[in-house]
């Protein structure tokens, strides 16, 4: 048996760890499969390619022991009170530039989420857990956006758009790259002439770009008396230029594309919160979950008031034929899924029996939809 040291190592093994932990890596990765730990340092990458005496889970352990005890002080790892500093946002840069040197997926993973990361170290952090899911944390990252790193992190997440299956992070994915400055315009119009094919990247870019959709029909006219209170700042007559201008009517007509037939609950759900985000002007308390029944007792008794009401009676003073928009605007200001939850309880119920059950509240939100493309039949 090859002899051990006292870390449990075979002497060659630990010599050598301890020769690339004395280099001063810039973070560390451990492949478990193939049993070879890598350190990133300034030259490249140095390679250690590990000999077990033992079981190579025990064995592993053993390193991550080893190289934890270099690197913090301590055997345990990963310890639990910086699982609690990193949650809880606390991290300081040598921390973040300590946990990439452990070889746990667990504190790259913390690095990457913590608001103090910068560009170097989002680098680093990149070389030593390159996944999808890391990209999107960084990028959610202002910092990470301003330096080299965000177009790295955006080429990657659309290469790796086809081999994502889960609705939620194809949609997060979209909406990420489509941030201002990572994409050049050739590549972001083909990731919209993709989108016509797959509705979950209409929404990515739904909720990324929802005033600058690229295509989409012209501007309607608004009344003068109407655009010149938008001037003025009225929050409604604003609201009503933002929906009639050319961005206005590409965002309710792909809406409107996508709810037409959506392929799962996760699409109905955040497309409808971008609704009620983009009308959002008109219900100022948020989202009131309200069922479709109620949601149209309360549009009614937001416009029974008419004149009154000091969010659009200015705009119906002036314009009293927009009644049918403002309606229109406050209902999809309410749309979310307090209108699914009586009509589908089961949550993985997707496809036609989905539509099926959710035809009242599709029909309401896409009938609304066409009123504000001037579609009334």
């Amino acid at each position: 048996m090859e002899p051990t040291d006292p870390s449990g190592l075979s002497r060659e093994d630990s010599l050598r760890l301890n020769v690339l932990l004395a280099s001063k890596p810039q973070a560390i990765r451990i492949h478990e499969g193939s049993l070879i730990v890598q350190g990133l340092g300034p030259q490249g990458e140095s390679t250690v390619r590990l000999r077990p005496t033992t079981r190579s889970d025990q064995y592993l352990r053993r390193v991550r022991a080893l190289i934890s005890g270099h690197v913090l002080g301590s055997p345990s790892g990963y310890p639990l009170y910086l699982r609690r500093w990193t949650r809880m946002g606390q991290m300081r840069h040598e921390s973040l530039e300590q946990l990439l040197l452990l070889g746990e997926p667990e504190a790259v993973v913390a690095a990457a989420s913590s608001p103090g990361l910068d560009d170097e170290l989002a680098r680093r952090a990149w070389w030593a857990l390159e996944d999808a899911d890391n990209a999107r944390r960084m990028l959610n990252n202002p910092r990470i956006l301003q330096g080299s790193m965000g177009p790295v992190l955006a080429d990657y997440l659309i290469d790796y758009l086809p081999f994502e299956t889960e609705s939620e992070a194809i949609i997060e994915s979209v909406r990420l790259v489509l941030q201002p400055g990572l994409l050049e315009e050739t590549r972001r119009l083909d990731l919209w002439r993709k989108a016509s094919r797959k509705q979950l990247y209409l929404v990515g870019f739904l909720r990324a770009l929802p005033d600058d959709l690229p295509d989409g029909p012209p501007a309607r006219a608004l009344a003068d008396s109407v655009v010149a209170l938008a001037r003025e700042g009225d929050p409604c007559a604003r609201l009503l230029a933002r929906v009639y201008s050319r961005g206005g009517q590409a965002f309710v007509t792909t809406a409107g594309l996508v709810l037409s037939k959506p392929p799962n609950q996760d699409v109905v759900t955040i497309t409808m919160d971008c609704l009620r985000d983009y009308f959002g002007t008109l219900r100022q308390d948020g989202n009131p979950d309200l069922s479709l029944e109620d949601l149209t007792l309360d549009v009614e008794r937001f416009l029974a008031t008419g004149a009154s009401h000091p969010l659009v009676g200015e705009v119906l003073r002036k314009a009293p034929d927009l009644a049918p928009d403002i309606e229109a605007m406050r209902f999809l200001s309410g749309v979310g899924y307090g209108l699914m939850r009586p009509l589908l309880r089961d949550p993985t119920t997707i496809g036609s029996l989905m539509r099926r059950k959710l035809a009242p509240v599709m029909d309401a939100i896409l009938a609304r939809l066409d009123l504000l493309r001037g579609m009334t039949g």
